[in-house]
Order: structure tokens, then C-alpha cells, then sequence
């Protein structure tokens, strides 16, 4: 089968692989489109903690039923939800799986949907409602971590909100937001070509390379600030901003995984007695509220920018590792 491989740092390649071998207990599937993530990119670097080569990553993908599943019969439209719990820590035994004390993901701990065909547990596989694409059905995982970080992150509808980061969790989060009820959204950012990309899907847009982001966002505000900042851009740059820009016992949203240790002006968010709160992938009832999302709202599907061929491994990488358009990338697996 088709694969692309993780082979090392700055390294994927194109491969002929074997077929999974599917035990009791496991399905396998025909992927159709599966996306790249910031994850994928952290392997890619060569920096994330767990991911070891050679694997095949890809953890938000969609496709069809091949053998296997105990309900779904061969054919079936259907996603993955990645995680991989133990089912016996305190976390997943208090209905709190999505935290487990060693949790695991498809794509990073063992082989994912970047191939032909990857095996999955069969309790992980979800059905893609009517009315979907399976190109849409790939971003039902991203959409997952937004509609987790709206849920948690305690929005209300009317509220004010400020988005940093114009990536793909940046904007799923923005566009989730707005079916919640948001309609003042401003996406802070310093890709140009990604900022195009948030004012066409209709949200306010902030560049801080060349204005100041405060002042720009307390001038949206009648001078009070944001009642919710979401960090899904991960920089430090950011965390020295969130404390500033939120109103007095506003919240703050860290949504992004930081590489490294951070300084949050922790003197500021007591004075303005503010509310932190860090979110983590998804629950269940996410996956299946994102994926009634997408049938609902296409925009959604305008943040897939590049669709590509297997062949193309190399391309897809070096889309998300320089400064281009790219937002959403896809390898498509006919």
C-alpha cells in the first residue's frame, strides 16, 4: 500500500508498505483524505517526545469501512477519534478519558492514516453523517479541539472574543465560536496570507507586525478588552499579550501545546482577578457535536487550502514549515 514515512528529523518520504494486519477487536479502513497537524509537524521536527521513526503519522483522517467492524458494514463513510486510553486510571474510570494518565493517539504511538489502509480500534471509529464530504469528514478532529475548547472554555454567546493564531485550530476555533453565538471575533496573527484567509471567512483581523495589539482590540471594545482570549498560536510573544488585552475577570484560553515554558504575567491576572483555563484534544461528545458542524456549516471546508497526492509527502511539509497560504493540508488516498 501507499504510505508516507516519518524516516527522522526534517525526513518523510513516499513508500510501498505492507497492509496492516487486523486482529480481533480492530477494523480496517480505506483512508480517503487525511490531514496534516501541528503534531505531524512536531514529529516532523523531530521534537515530540513520543513519536519514533520509522512511523506512519496522521491522526485526523477520513475513510471507509473495509473489514472488521462489528456494525459497520464494508463501505461506510467514517473518521477516527485517535485516542488511545488504558480504560483503568482515575481519569478514565471518572468518565474523564480524554486526560488518561498515559494517554496514546493513532498516528503518533503507533501507525496512522497517512497510507492506503490503517487499523484502528473498532470503539474509535465514527460514522460520518449524511450530507458529509469525506475531504470535510478529515476535519472532524480539528473541529473536535475547537468545539472542546468553546465547551470548556466556558463562551457565552455575545461575548467578545480574541483568537490568536490563524492555523487550522486557530480558525476552527473561530468558526466555532460564531455557531455558538459569537459575533464580535478578531483573529490575531502574523501571516498575511492567513489573515486573508480569516477576513474572508468574515472575522475581525489584528496583524501585530504592524499594529498594536491592545490598543486595536480595546478600540473594538469600548476600552474594556476581550471577555475571552483563545491562544492557539502557542508563542511566547502571545502569553505576554493574553493578560493585557482580556477585560477585568476575563478568561483566558490556552488551547495550543507549548514546546517550552512560558511566562504569564501572573500579577496582572490577579489584579484583574482573571480566569485561566488550559484545554486538552476532546471528549467524545465533541467529536460527535463537530461532526454535525460540518454538515451545518461549510465554511469550515474553506480552511482546506491544499489537497495533495501521496507522492507529493515532502510538499506537504514544507507548505506548513515556510511562509505560505497554506492552512489546512491534505493527502488524498484514492
Amino acid at each position: 500500500m501507499k504510505a508516507i514515512v516519518y524516516e527522522g528529523p526534517q525526513t518523510v518520504s513516499f513508500q510501498n508498505k505492507e497492509l496492516p494486519k487486523v486482529t480481533e477487536g480492530w477494523a480496517l479502513i480505506k483512508t480517503s483524505y487525511v490531514g496534516i497537524c501541528g503534531t505531524d509537524l512536531n514529529i516532523y521536527a523531530g521534537v515530540h517526545p513520543r513519536a519514533t521513526a520509522p512511523l506512519i503519522m496522521g491522526h485526523e483522517f477520513s475513510g471507509t469501512i473495509v473489514s472488521g467492524h462489528p456494525t459497520f458494514i464494508e463501505g461506510t463513510p467514517v473518521t477516527v477519534n485517535p485516542l488511545l486510553t488504558c480504560g483503568t486510571c482515575i481519569p478514565c474510570s471518572t468518565g474523564q478519558s480524554h486526560v488518561c494518565e498515559t494517554l496514546k493517539l493513532i498516528g503518533i504511538d503507533c501507525d496512522g492514516g497517512m497510507a492506503e489502509f490503517v487499523k484502528v480500534p473498532v470503539d474509535r471509529v465514527i460514522p460520518l453523517p449524511d450530507g458529509i464530504s469525506l475531504e470535510a469528514g478529515a476535519l472532524t478532529e480539528p473541529v473536535a479541539v475547537a468545539v472542546h475548547a468553546a465547551r470548556q472554555g466556558g463562551y457565552m454567546p455575545g461575548d467578545h472574543v480574541v483568537v490568536f493564531g490563524a492555523g487550522t485550530i486557530g480558525l476552527c476555533v473561530a468558526l466555532t465560536l460564531r455557531n455558538y453565538g459569537a459575533v464580535h471575533v478578531t483573529v490575531v496573527e502574523t501571516n498575511e496570507l492567513r489573515l486573508k484567509k480569516a477576513e474572508e471567512l468574515g472575522f475581525g483581523i489584528v496583524n501585530p507586525t504592524t499594529e498594536n495589539v491592545k490598543e486595536a482590540i480595546l478600540a473594538r471594545t469600548n476600552g474594556t478588552g476581550a471577555d475571552f482570549v483563545y491562544d492557539c498560536a502557542g508563542h511566547p510573544s502571545v502569553v505576554s499579550q493574553v493578560t493585557d488585552i482580556v477585560k477585568v475577570r476575563g478568561n483566558i484560553v490556552i488551547v495550543a501545546a507549548y514546546k517550552k515554558p512560558a511566562e504569564v504575567n501572573l500579577l496582572q491576572g490577579m489584579f484583574k482577578e482573571l480566569s485561566i483555563r488550559f484545554v486538552r484534544v476532546y471528549t467524545d461528545k465533541d467529536f460527535e457535536i463537530a461532526a454535525e458542524l460540518l454538515k451545518s456549516d461549510k465554511d469550515f471546508e474553506k480552511i482546506i487550502t491544499h489537497i495533495l497526492s501521496p507522492e507529493d509527502a515532502k510538499k506537504g511539509f514544507n507548505l506548513l514549515t515556510s511562509q505560505t497560504d497554506a492552512v489546512k493540508v491534505m493527502y488524498q488516498f484514492n
